[in-house]
């Protein structure tokens, strides 16, 4: 048979081509990935609008930007605004400085990849003013794409072994999906410990060594991670229970992760927020000089929600020097973080002073933020509790609430004909007769038996009692049809 000069069998140069990457030969990891809070939302449908009450995105949702981040950035990215008479004096101090940092002073110029150093200098002075004067070394503060990120790059850095000896991660269930699905992508074994619902999510000691005992059956656990305030429970961790969890995994060498991105977000009286890096601190010796601690912040969520710019950051505590520059080697590849976020993130850790003119708008706004959505938690509550087969939490911090509903008998047996979860059944249900779109609590996990769903309280406030009131009819209708 005829042959072409580089050796190639004529039919099978003309005949279909097999396709070298398919789903029987793509990363089997790859495919165990799942992720909750993104996903189809049907076809068209009668209702005006969908209201995707199913993600944190604050901005999509109608939050308005706050000015003086917007106008820092704006004159960073188009410096010849800086001639402008209408913008405020500070706004340009600070886009120069921006710039001056950056390389041929543009925003357009790669950083080193662990962030522009002046910004990390700020990342630092910021966690010590938050932290009571506590010090911060901005060697040890990487600039991420987010936090979602640096936790992702971290996870890199544990993960390891195989068969028994595959390391294991203690997650709290419920869950951010971030985490079941990066521990499947890296093939790590995931290790649930329950928040304990009955006592508005709180976290048990107890229940952390129930999770890492009967782990070390089949893996080896090497980290935990906390995710304080929670997501997407809500609840705000109290210093002694921050405590009780350090000197845990202190006593069983585990490395800690404190997933910290909502600090900005607590709003029941009697919560505050507490740093783990500010607890360890303060705990002394030997705490304090040798657990390993990686905790994360972004401009996503508090009062900014940035979520498009991409910034946040990682400050790690007690962590290996060797590791340290392994982990400068990983970010390296990955060139460096968007410019943009980390020029955001220069903002929000150093905010406009007293005296600045900019200081009264950014305070008001920043304010007004916060306190709106503080009015949303508690409305989200009251509204739920007040109907038969819902039970909501209170929404102590973060920006979801996470209710508990009951389905009849006759709607779970439906789910399972359908091949469903039986929450996720009823939010599909919910999104098709409403335009509701909400998500199931199976897709962050949930003691068996029990059923959730996670909305946000974003949804501007004109928008949300109604949302609340639809949904809750919705639940006494899909109870009458299945009872």
């Amino acid at each position: 048979m005829a042959a072409r000069p580089g050796g190639h069998n004529l039919a099978v140069m003309n005949g279909p081509k097999e396709k070298v990457l398919t789903l029987d030969t793509m990363n089997a990891c790859v495919k165990r990935v799942e992720y909750a809070v993104r996903g189809p939302i049907g076809v068209k449908k009668p209702f005006t609008e969908v209201i995707r009450a199913n993600i944190g995105d604050a901005h999509a949702m109608g939050q308005k930007p706050i000015t003086f981040l917007r106008q820092v950035l704006a004159l960073c990215v188009h410096p010849d605004l800086l001639n402008s008479p209408d913008f405020p004096e500070d706004a340009k101090r600070r886009a120069e400085s921006i710039l001056q940092a950056c390389g041929g002073h543009s925003l357009g110029a790669y950083s080193n990849s662990s962030g522009i150093q002046p910004i990390r200098e700020h990342v630092a002075q910021y966690i010590q003013r938050r932290d009571g004067g506590i010090p911060a070394d901005p060697n040890n503060i990487f600039l991420s794409t987010g936090a979602s990120d640096a936790i992702v790059t971290v996870l890199k850095l544990l993960v390891a072994g195989e068969g028994r000896c595959r390391t294991g991660v203690l997650i709290p269930i419920p869950q951010y999906p971030l985490y079941s699905a990066a521990l499947a992508e890296l093939n790590a074994v995931q290790v649930d410990y329950y928040l304990d619902e009955d006592r508005a999510w709180a976290l048990d000691v107890a229940e952390l060594r129930r999770a890492l005992c009967q782990a070390r059956g089949h893996c080896r656990p090497r980290a935990l991670c906390i995710i304080n305030p929670g997501n997407p429970t809500g609840q705000v961790q109290t210093r002694e229970c921050i405590e009780a969890v350090i000197r845990f995994a202190f006593e069983e060498q585990l490395f800690l992760m404190a997933d910290e991105v909502y600090q900005d977000n607590v709003y029941a009286e009697g919560s505050q927020f507490h740093s783990f890096k500010k607890v360890l601190m303060e705990m002394g010796p030997p705490y304090s000089t040798q657990q390993e601690l990686a905790s994360f912040h972004s401009i996503s969520k508090g009062y900014m929600g940035e979520c498009g710019l991409r910034g946040g950051y990682v400050e790690v505590v007690n962590m290996d020097p060797a590791v340290q520059q392994q982990m400068q080697k990983m970010m390296s590849v990955r060139l460096c973080p968007p410019l943009p976020g980390q020029a955001v993130l220069d903002m929000v850790v150093s905010p406009p002073e007293p005296s600045d003119p900019s200081f009264t708008q950014f305070q008001a706004e920043k304010q007004a933020v916060l306190a709106d959505l503080a009015a949303k938690a508690k409305l989200t509550e009251k509204v739920f509790n007040a109907v038969p087969g819902i039970r909501c939490n209170p929404v102590q911090g973060a920006m979801y609430s996470f209710p508990r509903i009951e389905l009849p008998p006759r709607a779970i047996q439906r789910a399972k004909e359908l091949g469903l979860a039986p929450d996720m059944f009823f939010c599909l249900r919910l999104l098709e007769e409403t335009g509701i779109c909400v998500v199931p609590g199976s897709g962050f996990g949930q003691r068996e038996g029990t059923y959730h769903f996670r909305m946000t309280i974003l949804p501007a406030a004109e928008k949300l009692r109604p949302l609340l009131e639809k949904l809750s009819q919705f639940h006494a209708k899909f109870t009458r049809e299945y009872s």
